[in-house]
């Protein structure tokens, strides 16, 4: 067996109503569909809920859950707020500094971009309390072929170190690629 794609994600959500203008009208994408039970269908549990779809793009569906009936809805305190988040592709940084300047004008408290070499991004927060990312791909001939390259080696040092490997510290460091030609 191989998997074929990822079919949907689902995430929780307050209020799926403001959760899916938010996503439509901020970040263009087509509300697709929307079921709800009373009773959930793998477990039987009574417990209604509003499960929303949204097409996300290239085949790739975001959907969420309005719970009403669970206590408040809250994030894993141990994680920092930065590390669990939902990355999606732009075409272009003209692109990515739109969708920024729409976000503001829309009150989105917005970070960036931040330049990771092979794509610059923008942070900001849904309704729900999400970490959204939009990435605009920004790499170079060769960047992403030595990146799975030293991927196995960069890992097994972590695994045994729990300290960031320099296999590609050139991501970030500012320092040219050194598949580039000087």
């Amino acid at each position: 067996m191989k998997t074929q794609g990822i079919h949907h994600v689902a995430y929780r959500c307050i209020n799926a109503k403001k959760t899916m203008v938010f996503y439509r009208d901020l970040l263009n994408m087509e509300f697709m569909l929307a079921i709800a039970e009373d009773n959930v269908p793998s477990t039987g549990d009574p417990d209604p809920y509003m499960h929303i779809f949204m097409d996300s793009g290239r085949g790739n569906v975001l959907a969420f859950f309005e719970i009403p009936n669970s206590p408040d809805m809250g994030r894993d305190e141990n994680t920092p707020a930065w590390v669990q988040h939902i990355a999606f592709q732009v075409n272009s940084i003209d692109d990515l500094l739109e969708a920024k300047d729409s976000l503001e004008a829309a009150g989105i408290d917005v970070l960036g971009p931040t330049n990771h070499t092979i794509f610059k991004s923008i942070y900001f927060f849904d309704p729900n309390g999400h970490r959204i990312e939009l990435a605009a791909n920004t790499g170079k001939p060769g960047m992403l072929d030595e990146l799975k390259r030293v991927a196995p080696a960069m890992l097994d040092e972590w695994d045994k170190t729990k300290k960031a490997p320099q296999h590609a510290a050139w991501l970030h460091s500012g320092e040219d690629f050194p598949g580039s030609e000087s």
